[in-house]
């Protein structure tokens, strides 16, 4: 499962404008600077830290906040191991659910010193920049249509807010800890781009990052947080640094709703600034009911195994406090992960998968969380697809559908399946490497989710 083809030269361009910048920056120092010019950017300030925590972001009875989009950390960034000093990170979050009032989670999960945030803010995104553009300057999406457009990091006029953590502008995130903000009044409609501008004035550790976004965000020279126009923001970027949640403060919200799991369940094979993931076209059926979605998929990740993989984060067993348990407001979570624990691990005792599972929903219920799992979606046409690995895939579908491992099972297995040669995807749903689905068949994915099955709270079968 890697990175979508023809983001690759914008990685690269990533990296060699960030040198520019940084040279810029330091005054020539660059050569030096990270090593000797920063010692003091790791020490904490009292009232200035706002409230940070070693994995635990925002209970779900935390003054009625509901989570409307995360992203999961996805390991240390390959080439910013002393994060991007002196500039501004501008990214681009596509939202569930809408409310009055705005907060967001900073995430140091990665990092070896610790992270400064000298300044934030968080704005809608201004008219030709995507959803907000497209809907009359309101930043909301037609529940039934969930492509955002493409780029632009200009804000819509009136809604840039200053961010502060603990009543202050500038936070020090420890290492292997996150920061939640003070509430930000907004009035986010539902489905919007959000604009989250986070400024790092000085070298710290390796940036947590989340790599495959799908959406081009975009850095600046110099701290350009509070700037409505996007003129600054020359550098795209296709991944989400530092940002790992937006919660959101509205009556008659019913809760969230995560989506847990690898590539697929991150929409590697739809088009990117698009928004069409299985998890978006499943927040365009929940809006009206007023439950959030959020995605904690990262490409490349096992449900099995310990450690961080490159840009792979934890494996899912891991991870599953911080990045479904701790986010709030959460109800239910949506679990499609094991593939690549087939196909990267080469686990060829499906007990081993099925047993994992069942750990994550023991983890969910102690919670009180309900869990729908998936059965294993077909990889057959893929380069590391082999007959082992296949009857893996069947084995461990068996024992989902055969029922006792989740609480409700949805088949993304039956709804993406070729009738006429059930290992590989049908052909209109494949994006074309054989493993990840096309806009349309993360469209099938999430129609063929039960919601009724995903409300109820008793243990129940699609």
């Amino acid at each position: 499962m890697t990175r979508p083809r023809g983001f690759a030269l914008l990685g690269a361009l990533t990296g060699v404008v960030a040198l520019v910048c940084a040279a810029i920056v330091s005054g020539f120092g660059f050569g030096f600077g990270y090593g000797y010019g920063y010692g003091s950017g790791g020490e904490r300030s009292g009232a200035a830290q706002g409230r940070t925590s070693h994995g635990t972001a925002a209970p779900a009875s935390a003054g009625g906040w509901t989570g409307t989009w995360a992203a999961a950390p996805g390991g240390p960034e390959p080439g910013a191991p002393h994060g991007y000093p002196g500039r501004s990170v501008r990214n681009i979050a596509h939202t569930s659910i809408g409310g009055t009032s705005v907060r967001i989670t900073l995430s140091n999960r990665y990092g070896s010193r610790g992270l400064r945030i000298g300044h934030a803010s968080v704005a809608l995104r201004g008219p030709g920049g995507g959803a907000a553009g497209r809907s009359g300057g309101t930043g909301a999406v037609n529940a039934t249509d969930t492509a955002a457009g493409g780029g632009g990091a200009a804000a819509l006029a009136g809604t840039m807010r200053r961010v502060t953590f603990g009543h202050a502008p500038a936070v020090t995130v420890p290492p292997g800890s996150q920061v939640v903000s003070d509430p930000v009044p907004l009035r986010l409609p539902p489905g919007a781009d959000l604009l989250v501008t986070v400024y790092t004035p000085a070298a710290g550790g390796p940036v947590t990052y989340h790599r495959n976004a799908l959406q081009t965000s975009y850095l600046a020279c110099g701290d350009r947080t509070e700037d409505i126009g996007g003129r600054a923001y020359t550098l795209p970027t296709t991944s989400w640094r530092y940002l790992t949640a937006v919660d959101v403060l509205a009556a008659g919200t019913r809760g969230a709703v995560v989506t847990f799991g690898d590539s697929i369940t991150d929409g590697v094979g739809s088009r990117p600034d698009t928004n069409r993931r299985w998890p978006d076209h499943l927040a365009a059926r929940l809006r009206d009911r007023h439950v959030g979605v959020l995605n904690e998929g990262i490409g490349g990740n096992r449900l099995l195994g310990g450690g961080v993989e490159r840009g792979k984060g934890a494996s899912g067993l891991v991870r599953f406090r911080g990045d479904v348990l701790d986010r709030a407001g959460v109800r239910a979570v949506v679990i499609d992960l094991g593939i690549n624990d087939i196909l990267a691990g080469r686990e060829r005792d499906p007990a081993r998968i099925v047993h994992g599972l069942a750990d994550l929903t023991a983890q969910a219920h102690a919670r009180g969380l309900r869990v729908i799992g998936s059965t294993l979606t077909p990889f057959g046409g893929y380069s590391g697809h082999t007959a082992a690995g296949e009857n893996v895939r069947q084995r461990v579908n068996e024992a989902i559908r055969a029922g006792g491992v989740f609480d409700g099972v949805v088949d993304f297995d039956r709804a993406l399946r070729d009738p006429y040669a059930p290992d590989r995807l049908y052909p209109a749903y494949d994006s074309g490497d054989h493993l990840h689905p096309s806009d349309e068949g993360y469209r099938v994915m999430a129609r063929a989710l039960d919601l009724g099955v995903l409300e109820a709270r008793s243990p129940a079968r699609l």
